[in-house]
């Protein structure tokens, strides 16, 4: 089987589906493997690295699409190339399947199989196919960092003859994936580290980590049967909005990692609420490209408002492309490897297998 991937459009996406080294496990597993030139060059991965392990290179996108079983990307490609694909092809990637549903269907009227991997069900099998933990995992560590840096003061507490600098305290927002690396990261750092979720089952993780949960009085479990969060009632919204007004006089960064899978996320510190932080504060929102967890977020700015800066990326893991990728390609090389048929050397879309049937674009 030919399995092929292009070079992502490097302005909105660095990342890649393919390193060398996964290379190596699909040429082992029976595959036949075809880039575009410099496929990997942006991020160190030279042609020569991976022709070693037996990949053929192409200056032609539209050759190695048209002869491509498999074609495995990060996002969803450009028209141009979508045209291409012909039927009984399979797209593999996270093809945000919520807000590409009108392409999708297309696609999928001309028979091509679409595999949207944030479609994966949280089950234990799937976990090492699972883009969504581990991209996030790197999303929340990158997030703290990016804010301490912005952040003009010490981050742990310092006792010295002139005096002690106090530890500085940081608010997670979120409790997924994302929010639990960044409260780990911000521990490391020396901060005290407070965080809130929808899920009470959030609670005990996030004392494990050594943060404090902050817990709605009466809180209901706004956690989906596939572990995701949901929307929360009007009355469980207002209290948490009390909660987290209180909360924020005393807190120096806010890390927001809120989001709901094909929704707006959550506007949950509003403007009202900014009157009880400091000047100096910072805030790094990392659902800023579906609109934000605070009123004031725009993706790709640093705005300041009363003397907090609010700082949202399109793509914050850009600034860890290789980490990245290097997790991506595994997840990635873990899917297709449960979907192929070793024996007949073909694809196998078994619709009883869960991971499969949950991923298909239907």
């Amino acid at each position: 089987m030919h399995l092929v991937s292009i070079i992502e459009n490097k302005e909105i996406e660095k990342r890649i589906a393919l390193t060398p080294e996964i290379s190596k496990k699909y040429i082992d597993l029976g595959f036949k493997l075809s880039l575009t030139k410099n496929y990997g060059n942006h991020l160190g991965f030279e042609d020569e690295h991976y022709k070693n392990v037996g990949v053929n290179f192409s200056e032609s996108e539209e050759e190695i699409i048209n002869n491509a079983d498999i074609f495995i990307q990060l996002g969803l490609p450009k028209d141009d190339k979508l045209s291409l694909l012909k039927e009984n092809q399979t797209l593999v990637g996270s093809l945000n399947s919520f807000s590409n549903k009108e392409k999708l269907d297309d696609l999928k009227k001309k028979n091509i199989n679409c595999f949207s991997l944030e479609l994966l069900p949280r089950i234990t099998r799937a976990q090492s196919m699972d883009i969504l933990s581990s991209q996030a995992n790197l999303a929340g560590y990158k997030a703290v960092i990016e804010a301490f840096q912005v952040y003009e003061k010490a981050i742990p507490m310092m006792m010295t003859a002139a005096g002690t600098v106090p530890a500085a305290k940081v608010l997670v927002v979120g409790a997924g994936v994302a929010g639990l690396q960044a409260i780990a990261t911000a521990k490391r750092m020396g901060a005290v580290v407070f965080a809130t979720d929808v899920r009470m089952a959030s609670k005990e993780q996030v004392e494990s980590l050594g943060g404090k949960f902050l817990t709605v009085e009466g809180s209901e479990n706004l956690e989906t049967e596939g572990g995701y969060a949901k929307e929360a009632s009007d009355e469980f919204k207002k209290k948490q909005e009390e909660l987290l007004s209180e909360t924020l006089k005393k807190i120096d960064l806010i890390i927001c990692t809120a989001l709901i899978p094909g929704r707006a996320a959550p506007k949950i510190i509003k403007e009202d609420m900014f009157k009880n932080l400091q000047p100096g504060s910072v805030i790094y929102d990392l659902a800023a490209v579906q609109g934000g967890n605070t009123v004031f977020t725009e993706v790709n700015k640093i705005v300041e408002k009363d003397g907090v800066k609010i700082l949202g990326e399109a793509n914050i893991l850009n600034k860890l492309p290789v980490s990245a990728s290097n997790l991506y390609a595994k997840n990635i090389f873990n899917f297709i490897s449960n979907l192929y048929d070793k024996q007949n050397k073909k694809l196998n879309i078994n619709l009883e297998d869960e991971i499969i049937e949950k991923t298909l674009i239907k």
